[in-house]
């Protein structure tokens, strides 16, 4: 016996399961294999009945888009799929885990922005709605042009020089305009007149002068 056979014999040998342990593992397998069967089973179910729906929508002319309840993820991806094989395409709304549902549109009639943009804002989408949205837009489009269109400066109308060339005549705004000249007269005196152009000793001089006629003229009345 060489070595590793006597350290193999040496070594404790796994512990057996017993026949309960074994029944039991037994009965796990096959349970795990009946659920996925009725999962397989479940979706195959659910995928028929999708392409019967779709089917049929796409027989009906006057019907635009297919509306399906919410659902989880999974079987919305089973629309999803359905649909792209028809030619068809599906868009998925709301909050996940709560009210996800999914639309499902023909080829000839895809959904516009503001419906999409309506439903994913959590908004229902209808007639009234596709009305209200296009009022609006129409009035923001014309404002837009109001404000392209509005002059910088405002033009009158009539030009007041020729509304009142008979009081006026044609040329005395422009010469009134042309000429603009300070009044050399306040009041009654010229203004020529109000100058002081004499120099700082001869008006100490007047004033000095001033001032002794005034003493002379109190010294002779008393």
């Amino acid at each position: 016996m060489d070595l590793l056979s006597s350290i193999l014999n040496s070594m404790d040998k796994p512990p057996s399961a017993s026949d309960g342990q074994k029944e039991q593992m037994k009965k796990q397998r096959e349970a795990m294999l009946r659920k996925q069967n009725e999962e397989r089973e479940k979706f195959h179910k659910f995928r028929k009945s999708v392409e019967d729906k779709v089917n049929k929508f796409q027989q009906k002319i006057e019907e635009r888009r297919l509306i399906f309840e919410p659902m989880d993820q999974v079987f919305r991806g089973i629309i999803h799929d359905v649909a792209e094989i028809a030619g068809m395409t599906a868009y998925s709304f709301g909050e996940e885990g709560y009210d996800r549902y999914t639309i499902v549109y023909k080829k000839d009639f895809p959904p516009s922005e503001d419906e999409i943009t309506t439903l994913r804002n959590g908004e229902e989408w209808n007639e009234e709605k596709a009305k209200e949205i296009a009022q609006k837009r129409k009035l923001e489009k014309d404002e837009e042009e109001y404000v392209k269109k509005k002059p910088d400066k405002i033009v009158p109308k009539s030009n007041y020089q020729e509304k009142y060339q008979h009081l006026i005549g044609t040329e005395v705004a422009k010469d009134a305009a042309r000429v603009t000249q300070t009044n050399k007269s306040y009041g009654f005196v010229p203004s020529e007149n109000k100058k002081d152009v004499r120099s700082i000793e001869q008006t100490l001089a007047d004033i000095q002068s001033k001032k002794r006629q005034k003493l002379e003229h109190k010294t002779d009345s008393t």
